[in-house]
């Protein structure tokens, strides 16, 4: 890899500054879901098995660079130190100056220390070089296992690394080598699955994707447009019509490229956009007027299994219909359960990644099999559209 890991430093004795991501959610103060805080373990216990004394850097929320008590990282303590059984956590008021400097200077061999919501700082989205030289000045080492940050230019992610010797974390390395085989030096063929509900939010990363992929299915109310752009009437379905010339360009980019592009062939319809709806099964040529499509039909998951199973790397972001109401999630289970077996059998590498992707896998006992999932929403998105992360560019060796 051309990013370096915790393998390529010398931690002995030194304060690693480590920019995590436990953004979680809060219910009445509490955690709800401590996933994040979790992934961060190995990072930490790397650290200190090192002889390193980790300081945890983080975001929380929203502040816009003001002190806001109900978005401190204080909250997440508890999550912290039950995810960290047997270490000492503590937690110092401020990312810098004397709380921070106090609570660093006490750390003994295996403790940890969190430091407080570095968005408290004006200075932190502005990547202001003040506020990363102060950061920097409390360690010797900087490790960055925020990936999900990572497409934001700011002093905790980009400014620091250029300060410190600096390194990706376990979870980033993780993410940067799952992401490198999907996208980066993939085995061929490769198929990548585009599904959501508007072409307008995805089209930079479809016009990466032609140029990279073999195969291109394409999904949810985005098939629509792309079928309005053919001629083909789809009712009230949700299509962004003003967007068909659009569509028409990237199928001629995709033939140019060699990419094929797979469409629905068949379609669910119904006549109201709500769980157990009235629906019934039409090609996707004979949609009425009065109805909507909210899933793919059985010919085209049929099809999107044959794609699988000739293909040796899938790369998957978004649903292939309304798969928050059933039955409409059939397609996406369906997909997901074969992309799943076939990843198991060892015949297909699988990275996904996305929030509603992430959601519409778990719904369908999916995630699991996968090779690997992302959590990082739009650092994910991002990247699959060919653009450059400033966190992950300023690890560059």
């Amino acid at each position: 890899m051309v990013w370096k890991t915790l393998d390529d430093m010398d931690l002995k004795g030194k304060v690693v500054l480590i920019r995590v991501d436990i953004n979680v959610p809060m219910e009445n103060g509490k955690v709800t879901d401590a996933t994040r805080i979790e992934k961060i373990v190995p990072t930490v216990a790397d650290v200190v098995s090192r002889g390193g004394k980790p300081v945890l850097l983080a975001h929380f929320d929203r502040p816009k660079g003001k002190v806001v008590p109900e978005m401190s990282l204080r909250q997440v303590l508890p999550a912290l130190k039950a995810a960290l059984p047997g270490r000492r956590v503590t937690f110092a008021d401020d990312c810098i100056g004397a709380p921070a400097k106090q609570a660093v200077s006490a750390m003994e061999r295996g403790d940890v220390v969190l430091l407080e919501n570095t968005r408290f700082h004006p200075g932190e989205e502005k990547n202001d070089p003040q506020l990363a030289a102060s950061l920097a000045a409390l360690g010797d080492v900087f490790v960055n296992d925020a990936f999900s940050a990572a497409h934001r230019a700011h002093a905790s992610t980009e400014g620091i690394a250029r300060l410190l010797p600096a390194c990706a974390g376990r979870q980033m390395q993780a993410e940067l080598k799952a992401l490198e085989a999907a996208l980066g030096k993939p085995v061929r063929p490769v198929v990548a699955v585009v599904g959501g509900a508007k072409v307008s939010t995805k089209l930079d990363l479809l016009g990466n994707l032609v140029g990279k992929v073999d195969h291109l299915v394409i999904g949810g109310g985005m098939a629509n447009t792309f079928l309005v752009a053919q001629g083909i009437e789809v009712g009230r379905s949700l299509a962004e019509r003003d967007l068909a010339e659009t569509a028409r360009a990237i199928l001629a980019k995709a033939k140019a490229a060699g990419c094929t592009i797979h469409l629905p062939a068949d379609v669910v319809v119904a006549r109201e956009f709500k769980a157990q709806a009235a629906h019934e099964v039409v090609a996707a040529t004979a949609c009425p007027a009065d109805a909507m499509i909210l899933d793919a039909g059985p010919m085209a998951v049929a099809n999107i299994a044959k794609v699988f199973e000739a293909c040796r790397t899938l790369i998957w972001n978004g649903p292939l219909g309304a798969f928050e109401l059933d039955p409409f999630d059939a397609a996406t289970k369906a997909a997901a359960i074969k992309a799943a077996e076939l990843t198991a059998a060892g015949k297909l590498v699988s990275v996904a990644g996305g929030g509603d992707t992430v959601a519409a896998l778990n719904k369908a006992g999916a995630a699991a099999r996968f090779s690997y999932i992302s959590t990082a929403g739009g650092a994910f998105l991002e990247w699959m559209e060919g653009k450059a992360l400033p966190g992950v560019e300023a690890l560059r060796q």
